[in-house]
């Protein structure tokens, strides 16, 4: 359990990717995750953050993976392993089905949604960093998938930018148990300041609204 405190009016709640293709049941990706999304009880912990953190007031922000569109990435010189799986699998297509929000995990009013990310970070070439700023912003709860792809890189590259970082292990999900592990045991403890169960969040947001 991490000590880390959460001033209400200085910290988001970052949602990746919240697509029907990553969290419905017929989504292109949602079974190769779950697997893990089981084990962890991913939806059922998402839903109880997105309660308890619109419960404080806190500032939702949805952080998107680019829509695939017809073209994408065909051209590019070198595109990532991801994002040739992105092509050849046409993920998160805009105008379809897979492409659109989880209707569980829409955005609702007041919420900032981000441009969309290419890569894995929510933050490279994206205002994310500026809107977040905008608000004063100092504090980040990154949630979502995939746990060691765009949560990892994200939350990263938001110490990086000098927030201070919080990663919900039991709301996010990967391909491999082995990814996770690599997330939370390995590389997460290198950057983020808090890594924490839903339980422990949910708790520590409770103690600070007290």
């Amino acid at each position: 359990m991490s000590n880390a405190t959460y001033p209400f009016d200085r910290t988001a709640y970052l949602l990746v990717d919240p697509y029907n293709d990553f969290l419905a049941d017929k989504g292109k990706v949602y079974p190769h995750i779950e697997p893990i999304a089981e084990q962890v009880g991913l939806l059922d912990n998402l839903r109880t953050l997105d309660r308890a953190v619109r419960a404080c007031g806190i500032q939702v922000v949805i952080v998107p993976h680019r829509r695939w569109e017809k073209g994408d990435y065909e051209s590019w010189d070198h595109p990532t392993p991801n994002q040739c799986k992105i092509m050849h699998g046409h993920h998160f297509a805009r105008g379809e089905w897979g492409g659109e929000w989880h209707p569980d995990f829409a955005p609702k009013d007041g919420d900032i949604i981000a441009q969309e990310h290419w890569g894995s970070s929510g933050f490279a070439n994206t205002d994310l960093d500026l809107r977040l700023k905008q608000k004063g912003i100092t504090h980040v709860i990154v949630v979502g998938l995939l746990a060691n792809t765009c949560i990892e890189s994200t939350a990263r590259y938001a110490s990086e930018l000098g927030y201070h970082v919080t990663l919900v292990r039991d709301a996010t999900a990967a391909f491999k148990p082995e990814m996770m592990h690599a997330a939370h045991e390995l590389n997460g403890p290198t950057f983020a300041h808090a890594i924490v169960t839903t339980d422990e969040l949910v708790a520590a947001l409770a103690q600070a609204g007290a």
